[in-house]
């Protein structure tokens, strides 16, 4: 957004706006420093429970964030809204990621580290990520592949975006990777485009195994799969978790294809 934070002091009352970096915060040990956090902030679930409420990602509660007294507060250009985040950069020192690829996660954490003064354990956690994603066995020949958002209208994964970035990761060639980063997908595309995997995510939309008939009236010949998406789509410390779930979903979909 082209600003830079500068603090003074190591943070000592901390509000995130973005769940997956809720969730960071409290891994690097900061849980007694974070005051405030979303609604959407759901893990580590014990922890977040005792957290002031700021409001959503997208509808800040400047009130509450202003009891607060925050001396930092950290967002996310794709999930935060710019009005939102322009309207507290005028009165805190609000530290913004933009994430697009695994790389950039891993970018992001240490420079949290760097901000929050938790390096060593910001480098450790960027060890055991890069570790994880190094042994992981991508699918082989890579599979055409299909991940779902969201149901009636369907919007789909497109291009430039994290979750592309994990489809790639896994060998799942992204058929709508041309597109805008969510497009709306009507039926009569998803036939065109012919996948042979359909992956159905968990969030933002929850889909469920009673969703799988209707997709595979669409397309009789695809596998499909409900799939977790907070390991297709959290960028933080849940990355640590990432690869060894990501091989059960590779595995089981080549078991199932052979």
């Amino acid at each position: 957004m082209g600003r830079e934070v500068t603090l003074s002091n190591l943070p000592q009352r901390i509000v995130s706006l973005v769940p997956s970096q809720t969730e960071l915060l409290f891994d690097l040990g900061l849980g007694d420093r974070i005051v405030g956090v979303t609604k959407f902030c759901i893990h580590p679930k014990a922890q977040v429970k005792s957290k002031t409420i700021v409001g959503g990602t997208k509808n800040f509660k400047f009130d509450i964030i202003d009891q607060l007294q925050a001396d930092l507060i950290i967002g996310n250009k794709e999930e935060n809204y710019k009005e939102g985040v322009e309207q507290l950069q005028a009165t805190y020192p609000v530290w913004m990621s933009d994430i697009y690829t695994l790389d950039d996660s891993l970018e992001m954490m240490q420079q949290l580290g760097t901000l929050t003064g938790t390096e060593a354990k910001a480098a450790d956690l960027i060890q055991t990520i890069k570790i994880g994603f190094e042994n992981l066995q991508p699918a082989t020949p890579t599979i055409k592949t299909a991940y779902f958002i969201w149901r009636s209208p369907y919007m789909a994964v497109g291009g430039n975006n994290f979750i592309d970035s994990i489809l790639q990761q896994c060998g799942f060639e992204n058929v709508f990777s041309n597109l805008d980063r969510y497009p709306e997908i009507s039926p009569e595309q998803l036939q065109q485009a012919d996948p042979k995997l359909i992956l159905l995510s968990s969030e933002p939309y929850p889909f469920k195994e009673k969703h799988i008939a209707e997709f595979q009236e669409l397309c009789p010949q695809a596998t499909i799969k409900v799939v977790d998406g907070e390991m297709f789509s959290w960028y933080g410390s849940r990355l640590a978790k990432v690869p060894a779930y990501l091989q059960g979903v590779i595995d089981e979909i080549q078991g199932t294809r052979k």
